[in-house]
């Protein structure tokens, strides 16, 4: 077998969960590298979109921002801002949403505001941008994140991104037509809401990787499937492809401050 890292295998298993028929708004950083993976690997008429309005973009580098000219220079098109979220995403003409998030709780709400009290916060981090219309618009979420217990964690100090908000059908109650995250893609397993419940459980567990480590890294008391598979290790192609894009990235940010893998 291939050595690979926690991390890439992450950004494989999560470009997995897509295909030619999606179109995808992505988020920046592991959602973007997982959604170019797919492009280059298994999916390559995917139809990916980001926040500034650029579609069926294909960057032949990972974006650093929203606002970064690879996305326009390698887009079928560009549309307004406005036009993006009112037209392409609230119209429902999305099916996928790829966020991240700082943290998460066990209903897939996530948190990208502050860390602690709102009026006197530890941290106080970069906001929602597109993400709150996203969850609730796209047809269905995937998020992807590392599992640490700073991470997930059993009760969010804000939620910026709703998920399954108090979990059941609280997305049905409060008007929601979209379906909310399906999976939850981490360095450690795969997570996918309870059916009733919409409590986030291990549905697939990455190899080495046993089921005390996930609990000792996770917020709350995380529960299992009652089938849990081993998550398929990367094949040598999928890898090659997602280091060459790492490799092309960090070549072409040198010297912008960055030098930071993406997945």
């Amino acid at each position: 077998m291939t050595d690979f890292t926690p991390n890439e295998m992450m950004t494989i298993a999560a470009a997995r969960e897509l295909s030619n028929d999606d179109v995808c708004f992505v988020g920046i950083g592991a959602p973007s590298a997982a959604c170019n993976v797919a492009r280059l690997t298994h999916a390559p008429e995917i139809t990916l979109i980001y926040e500034s309005g650029t579609v069926g973009t294909k960057p032949d580098v990972l974006p650093l921002s929203i606002g970064d000219g690879e996305l326009c220079d390698t887009a079928l098109f560009t549309v307004s801002v406005p036009e993006m979220f009112r037209y392409w995403l609230q119209g429902g003409r999305i099916t996928t949403g790829f966020l991240g998030g700082a943290q998460i709780d066990k209903f897939a709400n996530l948190n990208t505001t502050v860390v602690g009290p709102y009026g006197r916060p530890k941290v106080r981090l970069p906001g929602g941008g597109g993400a709150p219309e996203i969850a609730s618009n796209c047809g269905r979420i995937f998020i992807t994140m590392a599992l640490t217990k700073r991470g997930f964690v059993e009760t969010l100090p804000f939620v910026t991104s709703m998920g399954h908000g108090e979990g059941g059908n609280h997305r049905e109650r409060l008007g929601l037509k979209t379906k909310g995250p399906t999976r939850v893609i981490t360095d450690l397993c795969i997570l996918e809401p309870d059916p009733e419940t919409k409590e986030l459980t291990v549905v697939s567990i990455h190899p080495g990787v046993s089921r005390e480590q996930i609990i000792a890294n996770c917020g709350w008391p995380i529960r299992s499937a009652e089938n849990v598979i081993e998550t398929p290790a990367p094949t040598e192609t999928e890898l090659a492809v997602l280091r060459d894009i790492n490799a092309r990235t960090r070549k072409a940010h040198e010297g912008t401050g960055s030098g930071k893998e993406a997945a």
